[in-house]
């Protein structure tokens, strides 16, 4: 490799980053222009050769079919995509360690990567938390070819994990109800550190109230949720084992803490619980007296593990601080947590203190389905801690989200199939949400861009893209355009907060009718097209379809 030539690469790179980089660094540091897939490079270079790497065009991201068995999706990952399109370009280590893999290709190639960048990019997109149907354009991508060739690979990898996650976190949140509290415990069973970064922050985006992750709450700003393993319990061996029998009361007077664990557990006649487990109470509540959380299954719930916590409590009490509850992480937990209810109660009224309302928080391998089944069991268990079945996607591990060219140089393109669900709609396309008289979402429609778009009040038909007998008349109350221009060269938009997001994500479950949303024989949400958008589409079809020849 000529040093002279790498000399002048890198010049052109530096003078590159100091006009064109924004200050909106990706949230991940491995993304960048070389997290991609060979043959985009590989297209890249055929592109130049040809001298159709400037030809303008199309692109269309969207999915096939909703994930988890069910009707709705969740858009996530557009900031991730803008963060990353923002930065798009390749370093003069990138251009070297390229040419190296690939010593044969022509070096001017290179001079012209060097200097690729996103300033003549178009970018269309779906406001992130919205739901969405499939073959709904997601992102729209205009701009040089050779360019948009290149962001694919990193914009899908970059929607479909954030779209999957967010979706199952909103699933979760149906599952238990508005009013339980949801807690992403998933760190530990994560597909590694930015499986598990990735799955805090969408989690969160979906409907999760707090994590257990504590980078991901820091860097994200998610509350943050977590008590103790089975580990600190078992640690202790007996009430010997504390180091100071004291706490500090609430007017900051010194009380021996342990006399009172001890007097409410005679009182409560309570002598046989575990010694170890009490004494482990006994000290985290000494740590954290505002905050008690036990867990209490690490040896038995209901015959030491709950007294031991409520001897706790009521000390606490005495003390002027209020206990928070317990964690079951094992075993029947819609039995145990009514019965933990029932003991709460009964204490409560036997000496006086709020225990009634303690939280029962239930962990233990929870899921979607899981949640479901202890709502029909009926339970009182206040939050649920999910980990693996959430942040592993672990029902569906992947969304199937699809990059397609639509449009080269004003010329529609097609990729046929005898599949029908892998035909694509050719052409640059909007997406309008048509709303009923009760304002609920009952329609989205593509229509060709330039074309007349949809009007409130003005009947409008409605056909399914490739089944000529579904077709229906539409007269919306309200017309909703999806697409927004989100990136003209830079950025023509703000990042709205995590938070933003998440209330936009609750709101859009609110608005959507419960039977596309139900987890059993959900009603499909309809996609339609135009009229003229459908005969354009199959026109082109047969148009783009060789006639088999039979003798």
């Amino acid at each position: 490799i000529n040093a002279e030539y790498m000399g002048t690469v890198k010049r052109v790179i530096e003078m590159s980053s100091e006009t064109k980089v924004l200050n909106t660094k990706p949230l991940n540091p491995f993304v960048g222009a070389m997290l991609t897939d060979l043959y985009q490079v590989t297209m890249a270079y055929g592109y130049w050769r040809n001298s159709m790497h400037e030809a303008d065009s199309v692109f269309d991201l969207y999915f096939r079919q909703h994930p988890f068995e069910g009707e709705f999706t969740i858009f996530a990952g557009l900031e991730e995509c803008l963060r990353y399109v923002a930065n798009f370009r390749f370093t003069s280590d990138d251009i070297l360690n390229l040419m190296k893999k690939f010593p044969d290709w022509d070096k001017s190639f290179w001079d012209w990567l060097s200097g690729m960048t996103c300033e003549k990019v178009r970018l269309y997109a779906i406001p992130e938390g919205t739901i969405v149907a499939p073959r709904v354009p997601l992102l729209r991508v205009e701009g040089p070819l050779a360019v948009c060739q290149m962001l694919e690979t990193t914009l899908l990898v970059l929607v479909n994990f954030a779209s999957l996650v967010t979706t199952n976190a909103a699933r979760h949140r149906l599952a238990v109800g508005a009013n339980k509290t949801l807690l992403e415990f998933g760190l530990r069973r994560a597909q590694g550190p930015d499986g598990a970064m990735s799955a805090s922050r969408y989690s969160y985006m979906g409907g999760f109230d707090a994590t257990s992750n504590v980078k991901a709450a820091t860097v994200f700003d998610i509350p943050m949720m977590g008590t103790h393993a089975h580990s600190f319990v078992a640690s202790f061996t007996s009430i010997n084992d504390l180091k100071s029998n004291m706490i500090t009361d609430i007017n900051g007077k010194e009380c021996d803490f342990v006399e009172l664990v001890l007097k409410y557990r005679h009182k409560l006649q309570r002598n046989n619980t575990n010694d170890g487990e009490l004494a482990a109470f006994a000290a985290y509540a000494q740590s954290f007296p505002r905050n008690f959380l036990a867990l209490v299954d690490t040896y038995d719930v209901l015959n030491s593990g709950l007294w031991n916590f409520i001897c706790v409590a009521l000390a606490l009490h005495d003390c002027g601080f209020t206990a928070r509850g317990i964690r079951l992480d094992s075993g029947d937990l819609a039995y145990l947590s009514k019965e933990c209810r029932k003991a709460f109660i009964k204490v409560g009224e036997e000496f006086n203190v709020p225990a009634a309302k303690f939280t029962i928080v239930a962990s233990n391998d929870l899921s979607e389905k899981v949640l479901w089944s202890l709502k029909e069991q009926g339970h009182e268990i206040d939050a649920f801690g999910v980990g693996t079945n959430l942040v592993t996607c672990k029902t569906q591990p992947a969304l199937g989200c699809v990059y397609k060219l639509v449009q080269v140089d004003n010329h529609p393109r097609i990729k046929v199939s005898q599949d029908s669900a892998k035909v694509t709609i050719p052409g640059k396309k909007e997406a309008y949400r048509l709303y009923n008289s009760q304002g609920e979402p009952v329609i989205d429609l593509l229509v060709q861009v330039g074309a007349t778009p949809p009007a409130d009040m003005k009947r409008i038909l409605c056909r399914h893209p490739f089944d000529a007998t579904r077709r229906c008349y539409v007269t919306p109350s309200k017309i909703e355009s999806l697409h927004k221009l989100v990136w003209d060269g830079k950025l023509t938009c703000s990042f709205p907060t995590l938070h933003e997001i998440r209330s936009h994500v609750n709101t859009q479950l609110s608005i959507f009718r419960e039977d596309h949303l139900r987890v059993l024989n959900p009603t499909p949400y309809k996609l339609s097209v135009t009229s003229d958008l459908y005969l354009f589409l199959h026109d082109l079809w047969l148009s783009e379809t060789p006639i088999a020849e039979i003798q």
